[in-house]
């Protein structure tokens, strides 16, 4: 009698033989599972790259004149080059304002051409804000460079279409042509005043056509200065954040003058411009009006309500913060994580990104600032841990459109955390939610709620430990929000 050699093994052997097989099946489950977190990863990034690189910004105008009096930009106590600083934390563009004949000499086109070679020379795109004017233009300041003072309508049509021509060809010539382009900073009452003014008394049919003629000549000057084949967008830039019939009137004026732009660029201080709900309505509204893609150009809060030098801070009172953010550098850093979050969910996919305004404002040795504890710089000129806020803005898995969704999963804070981190969500209606902590290899560590949540905001805190209360090794997890049929994810990093 002929016995198989499988009835012969012995029951240690079965069990061991088990054994194997189930841990090769395991393996294999983990090894699809792996394949298909790839595959997802490498589909998300193929359709970030079709829409474009998510701009995350700072705009560096004053870093020549800080760098020039002394002013030095450290990071671990290193000194280092502040544009290869920011750089390293993923800051991937960077704006410059430009003015036609300033006092000081700063912000020129010979200043603005050097400045162009660094940061192209570094890969990172930039931002060209023109401000027509010798000096600063705001809402409440849009004086004419002294050169074009008393030129008539006609002629002042003309200089701004020459002027913006010669600055565009200069900066291609030296292959460094900007890759967006500003007619105008924060234009809501128009430009090049009393020509292009448009407020109070100047709201007139004829003012607004005047307006619209001296954007369309510097539209007609960067259009014709680029390379056939290229292409560069045009922004027009208000102060408007949390403004929406502010926002509304202008551009709907604007358009009606047939006005060619593609980029909505906005202003948002906290302390001028309402709260960050009061944004995120008009950032809706103008997307679904309009169409337009937007940025928030100009942003920024501070980690400090104290002061170094002796020239009066912009910011100073608690009365000017934000609810909820405290002039801290976590504060700061929260902020702007918020802030990016908003923008990034702005509907259609039409959030471009955002810029934060003057992070290397420092107080020099021989140049003091009013900006100084709204920098990304501590006194000393150490980078602030705030940063992470910028490299964690391109960690989002999932980009939804919110006014389609039935819940939002913000992005945790802080990130990268350690010991604790809070996840917060937000669900327009009362439903089941299941809240789940998996590693990279897609195997379930936690979950953290599996029930009925009401409508509104909810904050769950993970201490980074798993369902049995172990703590959990560092490295990245995904956290996912589920209901329904619909799911978004957001990528964790715990660092013990």
């Amino acid at each position: 009698m002929i016995v198989p050699m499988r009835l012969l093994l012995t029951s240690e052997q079965r069990v061991a033989d088990f054994e194997m097989k189930a841990l090769s099946m395991n393996r294999f489950i983990i090894f699809i599972f792996a394949c298909a977190i790839i595959l997802y990863a490498h589909e998300s990034s193929r359709q970030q790259m079709m829409k474009g690189e998510f701009i995350q910004g700072v705009d560096l105008s004053a870093l020549a004149e800080i760098e020039d009096h002394g002013g030095i930009f450290k990071e671990n106590g290193m000194a280092g080059d502040a544009l290869q600083i920011f750089k390293d934390h993923g800051i991937n563009f960077i704006r410059l304002r430009i003015w036609h004949t300033p006092v000081a000499g700063y912000d020129d086109l010979d200043k603005t051409l050097r400045m162009a070679r660094r940061i192209k020379a570094l890969g990172l795109k930039f931002l060209l804000d023109f401000h027509y004017s010798d000096t600063w233009a705001d809402p409440g300041h849009q004086q004419k460079p002294a050169a074009w003072e008393n030129v008539p309508f006609q002629a002042l049509k003309d200089s701004v279409y020459q002027y913006t021509r010669h600055v565009i060809t200069a900066l291609n010539d030296q292959n460094t042509p900007p890759d967006i382009v500003q007619i105008g900073n924060e234009i809501i009452c128009g430009l090049l005043w009393d020509d292009g003014r448009v407020c109070d008394q100047h709201n007139t049919p004829q003012k607004w056509a005047q307006l619209a003629e001296l954007i369309n000549q510097g539209v007609r000057g960067i259009k014709e200065s680029i390379d056939p084949g290229d292409s560069v967008k045009i922004m027009i830039h208000v102060d408007r954040g949390g403004d929406n019939a502010g926002s509304r009137w202008f551009f709907d004026h604007l358009l009606a003058q047939n006005v060619d732009f593609d980029i909505i660029g906005l202003s948002y201080y906290p302390w001028w411009h309402g709260t960050l709900s009061s944004l995120r309505f008009n950032l809706h509204d103008l997307a679904q009006r309009y169409g337009k893609e937007i940025i928030i150009v100009e942003t920024a809060y501070p980690w400090t309500l104290d002061w170094r030098d002796d020239r009066h801070n912009i910011v100073g009172t608690a009365s000017q913060l934000h609810a909820g953010y405290p002039a801290t550098v976590d504060g700061q850093a929260k902020f702007l994580h918020d802030l990016f979050d908003l923008v990034q969910n702005i509907p259609d996919n039409l959030g471009l990104g955002l810029f934060y305004w003057a992070p290397e404002w420092i107080s020099a040795p021989q140049l003091e600032s009013p900006w100084e504890n709204v920098t990304l710089f501590d006194f000393s000129g150490e980078l602030l841990h705030s940063i992470t806020a910028f490299e964690s803005a391109s960690s989002d898995l999932s980009a939804p459109d919110r006014s389609s969704c039935s819940f939002h999963l913000y992005q945790n804070y802080p990130n990268p955390f350690n010991p604790e981190t809070a996840v917060r969500f937000e669900l327009a209606r009362q439903a089941r939610v299941t809240l789940k902590i998996h590693d990279a290899l897609g195997r379930h560590v936690r979950t953290l709620m599996n029930n009925f949540a009401a409508a509104g905001e909810h904050a769950i805190v993970w201490d980074g430990k798993d369902d049995a209360g172990r703590d959990l090794r560092s490295g990245l997890y995904i956290c996912s929000l589920q209901s329904d049929d619909q799911q978004q994810s957001r990528k964790i990093l715990l660092l013990r």
